[in-house]
């Protein structure tokens, strides 16, 4: 007897992932994948003691060849009908090249290879980060070359080229805001299939590594940062993932496309509220 089932799959093996999965995966087949397999082994064996069906993967999200055996991995298992995509690097993880390699042309080319696999009446969601929102806007042209450029070719672009790109986190900052754009070209791609991508942009979520940082040399920045926010707090992952259920579920037929901004006000405050780079040391996250 046939018994395969639908797949979901994950790019990024951490919290807020996890999250996501926990809501959507019941009766799926889920494919943990990350560059560490320890991190994947280790997210899968909680699913698993939760009594999901879920398996480790390592994958390198920046090189095709590694997607490409992850998609084709997980299509042997069955139907790819949703995707999650949480990988990415942070300021302070590594230079400027490796993150624009792995934050912009990694997720670029997720969401190109998954758009022609995914099931009719599938969903995606690709974590972002509210820095995309901090950067000064791009001109109407240069938003249209991250949105479109082919996956291959986008880090031959002028704009991303090191002696444009000033820091890390510059670097992020310029990825993030291509997260959202590719979101919106290649959503008219996944519509072709009858399938659905959105983009969610959290800001300071409570994870091991946000600890970490609260904790650290710089833990009274991030812990002011949340301070002058109106939620007055950082978040937590399944709060993400409420979000994240609203645009992967049927309630959000009609949403696909878009990128949601879930930070507790945190822009809102950077731009017109105590936050303002004017009286603060400039933001990272």
């Amino acid at each position: 007897m046939n018994t395969t089932k639908d797949v979901i799959v994950l790019t990024g093996a951490g919290q807020l992932g996890m999250a996501i999965v926990r809501r959507m995966a019941y009766g799926n087949k889920i494919f943990v994948a990350d560059w560490k397999i320890e991190n994947a082994e280790a997210i899968a064996e909680t699913l698993l003691e939760a009594g999901f069906d879920a398996v480790p993967f390592k994958v390198d999200i920046s090189d095709r060849e590694s997607v490409l055996e992850l998609i084709k991995e997980a299509q042997r298992e069955g139907e790819i009908s949703m995707f999650v995509n949480a990988a990415g690097l942070s300021p302070s993880q590594s230079t400027k090249e490796h993150i624009l390699q792995v934050d912009l042309y990694g997720t670029a080319l997720l969401l190109e290879e998954f758009g022609k696999v995914m099931k009719k009446g599938g969903s995606g969601v690709t974590i972002s980060s509210q820095s995309g929102y901090r950067m000064p806007a791009l001109t109407a042209e240069e938003d249209r070359l991250l949105a479109t450029t082919p996956a291959e070719a986008l880090l031959n672009l002028e704009m991303l080229q090191p002696d444009k790109i000033k820091d890390t986190l510059h670097a992020y900052q310029i990825s993030k805001r291509c997260n959202g754009k590719r979101v919106m070209a290649e959503a008219v791609k996944w519509g072709e299939r009858g399938a659905r991508i959105n983009c969610i942009s959290p800001g300071i979520i409570v994870t091991p590594l946000a600890l970490d940082e609260f904790n650290g040399p710089r833990g009274d920045f991030y812990k002011n940062m949340f301070a002058k926010s109106p939620a007055g707090r950082p978040g937590i992952a399944d709060e993400v993932a409420n979000v994240a259920e609203l645009l992967m579920s049927e309630k959000g037929a009609f949403i696909t496309g878009s990128d949601f901004l879930i930070d507790g006000g945190a822009t809102a405050s950077y731009f017109y509220g105590p936050l303002q780079p004017e009286n603060n040391e400039e933001d990272s996250q």
